[in-house]
């Protein structure tokens, strides 16, 4: 088993309406000093881990770190400079095969420059954060690229040897309709990314539009947002539009041409180890999770000081780790093998599916258990009954 790493970048151009992540808008000249505290977090990471009572397991110093993922945030606001250091950071204090490098970019950050020297640095995947190829809904979720930025940052990737794009698109956003939606699918299969992901638009208190969408408010184009039934149609139709033009969807969210599943977003559905660095990141060693302090000024001033920046650490115990099994394991429509789950964690776990197939919500074939297709729009339902039954003591 490889070991996966994430760098977490928390800084933005602007504040999308829907965003409810820990991220800022700040000064480019906050970058530099950033990307330093983050590389002496990967070189320290042992000592620091070990003060923080992270117990990192002996089979860590034996895997290769085969993914890395830059997320954020806008990771390509950075100069690439940052990310070659940083990169270089991992190669000194890891064994590293590197098989998927990803970048996390908006289609205006994109330029000729940029993208040579992220190849140049062993990036060779991008993720796009598109959205939605109506200006109108764009310009309504407060992003700072319009339509016409994807059509031009597309070949500069395509030219500098990006031969594995994702696109993100969002089901629900302000101003979309069934006809908007439609021409995004469409635009989107015409430039043909390997990977696309569908979002439904979230809906809490963490961002500016979900607070004003629960105050039944109207800023931020909240009168606009399509219904929650209206979103599911558009999610599902996105299904059957991909599967039309050869997309395979392997987990609720995403969909991939033949051999462009994200690599190291399986590590999470899979619970597989991974090491994250950079204010907020998370991190899975197998039997703990621990997450940096969210602040980027905080946390590069720990850094500085020579402090621990994990400011969450919690130990998993086997219940939680099941429920973990279950939960992750039903995202990816390849489902879950019940039997192995049974005999790893010691417990029966049919009395947990059955009202679950009573309700449809759940296919069996043999031992295994999989999301019902027709139900993957109403999925959080079949989690929350699963949920539901008891923890295994």
């Amino acid at each position: 088993m490889n070991l996966g790493i994430y760098i977490q970048v928390p800084f933005c151009q602007t504040k999308c309406t829907y965003c409810n992540f820990h991220t800022g808008v700040v000064s480019p000249a906050r970058f530099s000093p950033y990307a330093s505290a983050v590389q002496t977090e990967i070189r320290e990471h042992q000592r620091r881990l070990r003060k923080a009572d992270v117990v990192l397991p002996d089979s860590f110093a034996l895997r290769e770190v085969d993914t890395v993922y830059f997320g954020g945030g806008t990771p390509s606001l950075l100069d690439p400079a940052h990310l070659t250091t940083i990169l270089n950071a991992i190669r000194d204090t890891f064994a590293t095969d590197f098989s998927e490098v990803t970048l996390e970019a908006d289609p205006e950050t994109v330029d000729q420059v940029k993208a040579v020297a992220w190849v140049a640095a062993g990036i060779n995947r991008i993720s796009f954060g598109v959205q939605s190829f109506s200006d109108s809904e764009l310009k309504a979720a407060g992003r700072m690229h319009r339509r016409a930025d994807v059509y031009r940052a597309v070949p500069i990737l395509r030219a500098a040897g990006i031969a594995n794009i994702s696109f993100d698109l969002i089901a629900g956003l302000p101003r979309q309709t069934s006809e908007s939606w439609q021409n995004s699918l469409d635009e989107l299969v015409d430039l043909e990314p390997e990977h696309v992901s569908i979002y439904l638009l979230e809906v809490d208190e963490g961002s500016r539009l979900g607070s004003e969408l629960l105050r039944s408010g109207t800023k931020y184009s909240a009168s606009a947002v399509p219904s929650d039934d209206q979103m599911a149609e558009f999610y599902d139709h996105a299904r059957a539009e991909l599967r039309g033009a050869g997309y395979e969807q392997y987990e609720i969210s995403n969909f991939a041409k033949p051999g462009f599943a994200s690599q190291h977003n399986r590590k999470y559905w899979r619970r597989d180890p991974y090491l994250g660095f950079g204010a907020g990141a998370h991190s899975f060693s197998g039997s703990q999770r621990w997450a940096n302090a969210h602040d980027a000024a905080f946390y590069v001033q720990v850094i500085a000081a020579g402090r621990v920046p994990v400011e969450e650490l919690e130990q998993i115990s086997a219940g939680q780790a099941l429920d973990e099994e279950l939960f992750l394991g039903l995202r990816q429509l390849e489902g879950i093998d019940v039997a192995r789950l049974e005999r790893v964690y010691g417990t029966l776990l049919e009395p947990r599916f059955a009202p679950l197939q009573a309700f449809g919500l759940i296919e069996r074939s043999g031992s295994i258990a999989r999301l019902a297709p027709r139900h993957l729009s109403i999925s959080n339902e079949a989690f929350v009954e699963l949920m539901r039954q008891p923890a295994l003591e």
